[in-house]
C-alpha cells in the first residue's frame, strides 16, 4: 500500500501506522493489562518480530522502564538495525518492582548513552520523555525537551517528543518538539486538543492505550471500531500495539489498513 507508511512531523522518518509495544518483551510486573501473561522466549520474540516486519509494521516502542525491553531488541534485532525504526523514552526507570522518575539533564544524557549501548546502536530514531503526569512542570523546571533538542543536533537522536497525560503538556511538546505520545481510545478522549494542534502545525502523535490497554468492552468487532475511530483523527500518526499474540497481531494491522483503505 503506496500510502502506508506516515512522516513524523519534517525530520524525513517514515513510520507505519501501527508501532510493535515492546513491554511485554521485558516485563510482566506492575503492568495494567486485564490478564497476566508469560514473557516471550527469545525465539517467540524473533517470530514476533519477524510476523511484524511481514505486516509492515516497522516502529519497535520500547523504554528503559520496560524491564528487559531494551537489552533484548538490542540482540534480537541484530542485523536488522536499517528495517526499523525505534522508539524509546527517557526519565522512567523500573528498579525492584518500583517505577521512578529523573528529568535531570545528567540523567537524560546517560539514559540516552545506556539505551544506545543496550540496543546496539548508534542513534535512535525517536526519544520521547516518559511523563509521571506533571508534564508542564517536567518541561519547564527540568529542560528536557531542550536536552532532547541538543541531542537531535549532536546526531544522535532523530526525532524528539514526550509521552504526556496533560492537553496543557501535549501541546507545550507539540510546540517544541515532533512528536507527543496520547492517549486516544474510545473511552478517553480528553486529549483531542493535542490531536488538533498536531493536526493543524504537522507535528505528530503516537497513539498509547489505542484499545484501552485490552479493557475495552467485548462487541461487534471492537478491534476494527477502535482503529476506525483513531485513525478518523488527521492528527494520528502511529498507535502503538503491545500484544505478544501473532493472531492479535495480525487482527490490529488488518484493521488499521481497513480504515486507510477508506479514507484513500
Amino acid at each position: 500500500m503506496d500510502n502506508w507508511l506516515r512522516p513524523v512531523a519534517d525530520t524525513g522518518l517514515m513510520i507505519s501506522p501501527v508501532g510493535f509495544g515492546t513491554v511485554k518483551l521485558g516485563r510482566n510486573e506492575q503492568v495494567k493489562y486485564p490478564t497476566a501473561f508469560e514473557i516471550p522466549d527469545d525465539k517467540k520474540a524473533l517470530e514476533l518480530l519477524a510476523l511484524a516486519r511481514d505486516l509492515g509494521i516497522n516502529l519497535l516502542d520500547t523504554a528503559p522502564a520496560y524491564g528487559t525491553s531494551e537489552e533484548r531488541l538490542g540482540g534480537l534485532i541484530k542485523g536488522q538495525r536499517d528495517q526499523w525504526i525505534i522508539c524509546t523514552k527517557v526519565g522512567e526507570e523500573f528498579e525492584n518492582g518500583e517505577s521512578r522518575f529523573d528529568f535531570t539533564p545528567e540523567h537524560i544524557r546517560k539514559s540516552i548513552e545506556r539505551s544506545l549501548q543496550r540496543l546496539k546502536t548508534d542513534y535512535l530514531d525517536m526519544v520521547l520523555v516518559h511523563s509521571d503526569g506533571n508534564d508542564v512542570e517536567i518541561i519547564e523546571r527540568y529542560g528536557c525537551l531542550d536536552v532532547l533538542n541538543d541531542l537531535k543536533r549532536e546526531g544522535l537522536i532523530r526525532a524528539t517528543g514526550m509521552s504526556t497525560k496533560t492537553v496543557e503538556g501535549g501541546i507545550k511538546v507539540l510546540e517544541q518538539a515532533d512528536c507527543a505520545m496520547v492517549t486516544w481510545n474510545l473511552n478517553e478522549q480528553g486529549e483531542r486538543e493535542v490531536l488538533d494542534y498536531a493536526a493543524r502545525h504537522g507535528k505528530s502523535i503516537l497513539v498509547k492505550k489505542a484499545l484501552a490497554s485490552g479493557h475495552l468492552a467485548a462487541g461487534e468487532d471492537p478491534v476494527q471500531k477502535s482503529m476506525d475511530f483513531v485513525f478518523a483523527h488527521p492528527g494520528v500518526t502511529s498507535a502503538v500495539l503491545g500484544t505478544i499474540n501473532p493472531k492479535h497481531m495480525e487482527q490490529n494491522v488488518q484493521a488499521v489498513r481497513q480504515v486507510i483503505l477508506s479514507h484513500t
